[in-house]
């Protein structure tokens, strides 16, 4: 019976992929091909037949270490993506909209300020007090996690691109739908809501995160004394 680990760790002895991840890749191979063998020898394959149709399974094995190491990239990517932008990004989210809605259920009264005449905006004074502190938590965790500093931008201002989705893209949908709010979203009420949910709020978060772009200093090696470049 051929020794499949073996046999796999050889063909792909030059998978440019760390210790442990190469192990993996080879174990899981080894056990796929363990298991194709094992339902040809099954149906009444002769041991070498057998083999030899497991093997024809993979036709080109520079072309399979192509493959896998793609598909590696993908997911470091993806999970470089995820720790850098969308967990600090929706616990911002998360973290500013618990305590809005934790003001709402008081029945906080907003702050009306009037501007233009006849309108006015809604200021909750005590939520945009915290946007700075909700922001700097969301560049921080980003920073940490090997973020750039535009994603650390991302992070902070996400809850504000939640916003303005739903303004650009919930709202006209229920103006279509529902006959009862048709003709309500003109192009004033939409900068109204742009000024209100966006740009006040986005300052407010701003305020913390950038200057954690510059305060945050990412670690790096020490070069022996006397060492050049």
């Amino acid at each position: 019976m051929a020794d499949w680990y073996q046999l796999v760790r050889q063909r792909l002895s030059g998978l440019p992929l760390e210790a442990a991840e190469k192990d993996e890749v080879h174990a899981e191979l080894a056990a796929h091909l363990e298991e194709s063998y094992e339902a040809s020898r099954g149906e009444g394959l002769p041991e070498q037949e057998a083999i030899h149709h497991t093997l024809a399974q993979v036709q080109d094995w520079r072309d399979l270490q192509c493959k896998i190491l793609i598909a590696k990239r993908k997911g470091h990517l993806m999970q470089k993506r995820l720790h850098e932008l969308w967990i600090p990004g929706f616990l911002t989210l998360i973290l500013s909209t618990i305590f809005l809605m934790t003001l709402l259920q008081h029945r906080f009264q907003p702050r009306v300020v009037s501007w233009g005449g006849p309108h006015t905006i809604l200021l909750y004074l005590p939520w945009l007090l915290s946007l700075p502190v909700f922001g700097a938590i969301g560049a921080y965790l980003s920073l940490r996690a090997g973020g750039s500093r535009r994603t650390a931008l991302l992070a902070t201002v996400f809850p504000v691109l939640t916003y303005a989705a739903t303004i650009f893209v919930i709202l006209p949908v229920s103006n279509i739908v529902d006959p009862h709010v048709q003709n309500t979203l003109r192009l004033g009420n939409f900068l109204h809501a742009i000024f209100e949910w966006t740009v006040i709020p986005g300052t407010a978060l701003l305020l913390g995160g950038f200057p954690v772009r510059f305060l945050f200093l990412p670690r790096r090696a020490v070069r022996p004394a006397g060492s050049n470049g």
